[in-house]
């Protein structure tokens, strides 16, 4: 390709709404153009990049033995209600009616749809394991779309389905796909560690995500010191520090005015908050939810809303709600006499002793309240683990840093193959439900990904395999006719060669040109200027500061080295 002939523009200036290092460096090396909020169009440099992680992604998933289809995105309404997921999914889900009123959605991911495809052509044991794929645009309408491709609301997908016999050949096949997901995420160069996950809104028995660390990821993350353990902070397990005895005091009730707060208790009782056991009350549907934990601790609504089951609405109760249950205006809920549907306890207040809790009664605690003598619900892990905490793998202490998820795996077992009527015929005869797996990669979430660990204050540092072009060829002067025959002769031969080379014959300064191809992250650039005369031209790599002199007769070779271990 030819720069002069080529459709791309570039921005000095970082774009106003552009919050985070990929979002701006894509907007200003002109790989994206947005549209609407959390809607973008990709421009040439933008397309060309995710189509070479989509090849990647295509290679490794073939090799793994999956097969690819493309689904339409538009889906009707029966399938997705048959799991159950219409409305589970909520108003993050894009609906639409056709001219009949029929309920259709922009798909968000395709779970039914691969289920109703394989519960029509497969019929016996004999066809059995199977693993399709696609890859393609889903579309959901987040509540907040922020940080350019990274939250937004369409995206490039690929999303694969196994189907096997049994749940010994799910967990083959998750191997299988966990193997390949390794391999694609180093093909692309990224730096990423698979951790435990919770399986959300797609349901099963099991995920693990691929997590790429970065200041700006959305999620926590919880890392070992020591070992390889590795979860979402959603999913990553508390362990309950042994507890020294000490004998249960009476219940005494005390007199609090207008103290609700925590850090306001502490205050009263000279004690910090781990002897406090305080009540969060949540709305889940129809029903009212308490959960105790300790006063220092901050609550898992993930691992709470698991506990409960199939929940569409959750959200801390209102003041109106709080009082119902307690009696009590908000600030002295507590667990003894609390009139709600569900009531949670956290396994360190179960294990603990003599807590402060409130009276629900207003400027009223209670001090010495143990569990079980003065309530009872359901014991278990409801809070989120903090730094420094025991692993429950091998017990060194736990670091937590910020991550971004490109990749999901899912045990779905017989989730949807139950409720969607996907069985098959075993040899014996007996029909069976077929046990699956989900396999998601975010396309273009990666992209952004690689961005934020590829990138110095000249612009992007594409590692080598996905970067738009390779090699950058750059005439200083293009009025030069021996420079630009030259260089017309490099970007000929290196393209006869395999190499995806760009020639920038534009009519611009050299530190024009040098900017732009900076900015859009060029591995290598050789530059024809006024050594040519001498049979020699500058060779650069974007991950160096320095260039080289390199005679024309060296060059090929050295290219050739160079690309075995960019």
């Amino acid at each position: 390709m030819k720069m002069s002939k080529m459709f791309f523009t570039t921005m000095k200036e970082t774009p106003s709404d552009a919050e985070i290092t990929s979002h701006i460096l894509m907007m200003r090396a002109g790989l994206i153009k947005k549209t609407a909020s959390g809607i973008y169009n990709y421009m040439p440099l933008g397309l060309k990049t995710i189509k070479k992680i989509e090849n990647i992604v295509r290679e490794e998933m073939n090799r793994a033995g999956g097969q690819e289809i493309l689904c339409s995105a538009i889906i009707p309404s029966e399938l997705i209600e048959e799991s159950g997921r219409w409305s589970l999914y909520g108003d993050e889900m894009f609906r639409l009616k056709d001219r009949h009123s029929r309920d259709f959605c922009l798909g968000p991911t395709h779970e039914e749809v691969f289920t109703d495809i394989i519960r029509n052509e497969i019929k016996t044991y004999k066809q059995l394991p199977i693993n399709i794929y696609q890859i393609q645009t889903k579309y959901r309408d987040e509540r907040r779309p922020r940080f350019g491709i990274m939250r937004a609301r369409e995206f490039v997908m690929k999303d694969a389905y196994s189907f096997d016999r049994d749940f010994e050949g799910q967990d083959s096949s998750f191997q299988n796909m966990y193997d390949a997901y390794n391999k694609i995420f180093e093909r692309c160069g990224l730096e990423f560690k698979a951790v435990e996950a919770d399986s959300g809104a797609i349901g099963g028995v099991g995920s693990v995500e691929f997590m790429v660390k970065s200041e700006v990821g959305e999620d926590a993350v919880v890392f070992c010191s020591n070992c390889d353990y590795g979860a979402n902070l959603e999913k990553a397990q508390a362990i309950v520090q042994e507890h020294i005895g000490e004998d249960k005091k009476i219940i005494e009730k005390i007199h609090t005015p207008a103290i609700r707060s925590i850090e306001e208790l502490c205050d009263f009782f000279s004690c910090d908050g781990a002897k406090f056991a305080k009540t969060l009350i949540y709305k889940a549907d129809d029903k009212t939810v308490a959960v105790i934990l300790r006063g220092d601790r901050e609550a898992n609504e993930i691992k709470i809303k698991n506990a409960i089951g199939t929940v569409i609405d959750f959200d801390m109760a209102d003041e109106e709600t709080v009082k119902a249950v307690t009696g009590a205006p908000v600030g002295f809920a507590g667990p003894v006499g609390i009139k709600t549907d569900i009531l949670l306890i956290d396994q360190e207040i179960a294990n603990g002793f003599n807590f402060i809790t409130g009276a629900n009664e207003e400027d009223y605690h209670i001090a010495n309240v143990n569990y079980p003598e003065d309530f009872d619900g359901v014991v278990g892990d409801f809070r989120n683990v903090e730094e420094g905490e025991a692993c429950p793998v091998c017990g060194s202490p736990i670091t937590i840093a910020r991550g971004i998820e490109v990749g999901h795996i899912f045990k779905l077992g017989t989730r949807y193959s139950e409720a969607m009527n996907c069985n098959f015929t075993d040899e014996n005869g007996k029909i069976n439900p077929m046990v699956m797996g989900c396999y998601g990669i975010g396309i273009t979430r990666t992209i952004a990904a690689i961005i934020e660990q590829y990138n110095d204050e000249f612009g992007i540092k594409w590692p080598r395999q996905i970067a738009p072009f390779e090699i950058a060829v750059v005439p200083v002067m293009t009025k030069d006719e021996d420079q630009l025959k030259a260089a017309e002769k490099i970007y000929t031969q290196l393209m006869d060669l395999g190499y995806d080379v760009i020639l920038d014959d534009r009519n611009e300064r050299a530190g024009v040109k040098f900017k732009d191809i900076d900015l859009i992250g060029i591995p290598v650039r050789i530059t024809i200027g006024k050594k040519l005369k001498e049979g020699k031209v500058e060779l650069k790599l974007r991950t160096e500061s320095e260039s080289t002199d390199i005679t024309l007769d060296e060059l090929y070779p050295k290219i050739e080295n160079l690309m075995k271990t960019l």
